[in-house]
């Protein structure tokens, strides 16, 4: 065990000991599951991609969203290169809000 993970472990034990974590929300509840929002014909696949280190759609266009605003963001792009990144933000946006609308609309109401 490396040096960081006593310490960070010995803070922790440190918290319990003094009842800092006693009051959080959820305390004593189960681990929330990782497929609590994936529907129910759909939790197989994502597993299966999840085991292959392969990110579902949306989050990789989260992930591209947020590349394409820090370039955006970048000091030294020229005129060209900062309409091309607008261009190319607009259009990950517009498919991560319809492929969530889609999914909102495939999940039943309850």
């Amino acid at each position: 065990m490396d040096i960081f993970r006593k310490i960070a472990e010995r803070k922790i034990e440190e918290a319990i000991a003094r009842g800092e974590f006693d009051h959080l929300p959820l305390r004593g509840q189960p681990i929330p599951d990782d497929e609590a929002g994936i529907p129910e014909e759909e939790r197989v696949a994502y597993r299966l991609l999840k085991n292959a280190h392969i990110l579902p759609e949306e989050v990789q266009l989260l992930k591209e969203i947020a590349e394409l605003r820090q370039a955006l963001g970048a000091a030294a792009t020229s005129a060209e290169k900062r309409k091309q990144i607008i261009a190319r933000l607009n259009s990950r946006e517009a498919q991560y809000n319809i492929l969530m609308e889609r999914r909102r609309l495939r999940q039943p109401l309850r």
